[in-house]
């Protein structure tokens, strides 16, 4: 009976088993491909970052390397008196140098999390990248304090706070403390050991290059009378102690940041209903201003507002928007015989208009000009405005100077993206270049006239500078823009709320990754 009992038993519960066993072995595997996935992607994130950043500081030292009479890299016993334009100029590159820094510290110290033994690396491809994001930020400080700190006027002005990374009085003196310490060049050495000894098979190659040419400069500068023993022997260096991090904002975030660059951006802070609120009250002519977190992208750009664009509504929006007789009789001026804005714009630039008239893969009107990675292109104001915050001003202009703004900026349509951010020319643009030209006052229009900075020895407009231009011009009799919306995202919340006038004024003195502080 017993004997029956277990065979009963066993062939009931066999099959159950065995489906048990399927099903477990299935999500093991399934869940492996996925965390491979992810961590496929969080690598390739890292290498971007790495790659971008490294770009960016060589392009600074190199600008910084043809001014001597600003930066010098030989000892000198001057003190120059900078003019307001050139403090503003060391201030600006200090930020962004200080940005792509930030970029590296976090890509380092969360990759090198997960090697618990540094000289016995437990993953290969992670070792490479937090090596190379090291070596990036450790060989482009150095040329970075060559550069500057034999002139004590200029470890004056980059001492003063970074308020658009969020950091406090004293920052260079931290930053210096923490590449000219004894510390960091035996850390080096031990990485520099532990990548010879263990990484033989080039795991990321696109990264060998970089790593071959950043150790050699950090080992030459140990050579030579330079930096990096110059200011240790003379005992410039004043910081009583080093932070575990560089900069201390990021503290516990370097994870969550990690993630959030693969899995963030599948859903943005501004929800369906609120871009509806959007398309309700923007006009032909008025800007949106976009803040998307932790995109690539932002990397760099100074300031809380990295993009805008320009809404110049839908084909029936135009031709409601711009039936006035003013406009009429300017579009008849044009050669255009029926008076009508469409038609001038069809006859001018019939390929952006013919572009214009599409629509997306989801069938949305092409209603924002922007100026993006692929170009001058148009898009859907659903597209533009999945974003974390958003903001829209209304230019304080005539229908009339409207749509000469807007057939300017149908001029650019086509043309590739700046990524020399340089006003200077028209054969490429960038996003506020867009809005600068189509904007911009000349001998037939009264337009903009908005106030360009020097970055990287470049005329340009920054987002964040408009939005600093909209709050210091605010209060004027002749306001050269109006408040239409602000969608303020927080990372807290999950949400986006509906901000004030006072809120967008106060948005461009915003730390730039202010989410590592919270609002």
């Amino acid at each position: 009976m017993l004997k029956n009992i277990i065979d009963k038993l066993n062939r009931s519960t066999i099959k159950k088993i065995l489906t048990y066993i399927f099903i477990l072995i299935f999500f093991t595997i399934f869940s492996s491909i996925g965390s491979t996935q992810s961590e496929s992607d969080n690598l390739k994130n890292d290498m971007a970052v790495i790659l971008k950043s490294r770009q960016g500081m060589e392009t600074i030292i190199a600008y910084m390397s043809t001014k001597p009479d600003l930066f010098t890299s030989h000892a000198t016993d001057r003190t120059i008196v900078l003019t307001p334009d050139q403090s503003q100029e060391v201030r600006d590159l200090w930020a962004r140098f200080l940005d792509y820094q930030l970029m590296l510290d976090i890509t380092w110290n969360r990759l090198k999390s997960k090697q618990p033994a540094v000289l016995k690396p437990k993953d290969e491809r992670a070792f490479v990248a937090a090596y190379a994001a090291f070596l990036s930020a450790y060989r482009y400080a150095l040329d970075f304090i060559g550069l500057v700190d034999y002139d004590k006027t200029l470890r004056i002005v980059l001492n003063e706070p970074v308020s658009e990374l969020g950091l406090p009085k004293g920052s260079y003196a931290n930053f210096k403390f923490h590449f000219l310490n004894v510390s960091i060049a035996a850390e080096f050495a031990s990485l520099s050991a532990a990548y010879k000894m263990h990484i033989k098979n080039n795991s990321i190659p696109e990264l060998s290059g970089v790593i071959r040419k950043d150790e050699d400069a950090i080992w030459q500068a140990g050579k030579d009378d330079g930096i990096l023993n110059t200011l240790r022997n003379a005992g410039q260096i004043t910081q009583d102690k080093a932070a575990s991090l560089l900069f201390p904002a990021q503290k516990g975030v370097a994870e969550w940041m990690g993630d959030t660059r693969v899995l963030y951006g599948k859903k943005f802070l501004v929800a369906a209903d609120q871009i509806s609120l959007i398309e309700r009250r923007i006009l032909p002519g008025d800007i949106l201003l976009e803040r998307r977190e932790w995109y690539l992208s932002n990397i760099g750009l100074p300031g809380y507002w990295p993009h805008a664009g320009i809404y110049v509504g839908a084909e029936s929006e135009r031709d409601k928007f711009f039936d006035t007789q003013e406009v009429r009789d300017w579009v008849i001026s044009q050669g255009i015989k029926d008076g009508k804005f469409e038609s001038l714009l069809k006859t001018r630039y019939p390929a952006a208009q013919k572009s214009n008239l599409q629509k997306d893969e989801n069938g949305d009107a092409l209603q924002i000009l922007e100026a993006v990675s692929e170009g001058v292109i148009f898009s859907s104001i659903k597209h533009s405005a999945n974003a974390d915050s958003v903001a829209v001003l209304r230019p304080n202009l005539s229908r009339l100077e409207i749509a000469m703004a807007i057939l300017k900026g149908f001029e650019y349509y086509g043309r590739p993206y700046d990524f020399d951010f340089d006003f200077r020319t028209d054969n490429s643009i960038v996003c506020t270049e867009l809005v600068y030209k189509s904007f911009g006052a000349d001998t037939n229009r009264k337009g903009l006239n908005l106030p360009l900075t020097t970055v990287i020895g470049r005329p340009v407009l920054t987002p964040n500078n408009l939005i600093r231009y909209f709050d210091e011009t605010y209060d004027s009799k002749d306001r050269p823009f109006d408040f239409v919306l602000f969608l303020d995202g927080n990372i807290k919340t999950g949400k986006a709320k509906e901000g004030n006038v006072k809120d967008l004024r106060n948005s461009w003195k915003r730390p730039k990754w202010h989410i590592l502080k919270g609002k």
